[in-house]
């Protein structure tokens, strides 16, 4: 039954995911900094850095930011994806 208030719009928005190889990656310190710092970027739902496999996989609300600034943020703090 309808209350009487205000009927909200819901916007689905499309999540975009990428896995690339981070050559830099070398120790438990690079996965944090990188999750720490890409996850701080507007837009980012989730960010996941492995040691192991030298990959990170972001995913984030292309409506809100692209792969372009997160590429450009990984490249600033010294941990530039190889494409």
């Amino acid at each position: 039954m309808f209350n009487g208030g205000p009927i909200l719009n819901q916007v689905r928005r499309e999540m975009a995911t990428k896995t690339v190889n981070v050559p830099n990656i070398s120790c438990g310190h690079c996965v944090k900094t990188i999750e720490r710092e890409v996850g701080e970027l507007a837009g980012v739902a989730s960010v996941q850095a492995e040691e192991a496999s030298k990959t990170v996989t972001v995913e984030w609300d292309d409506a809100v930011t692209g792969w372009e600034a997160i590429r450009d943020l990984m490249t600033e703090i010294n941990y530039p994806p190889a494409e």
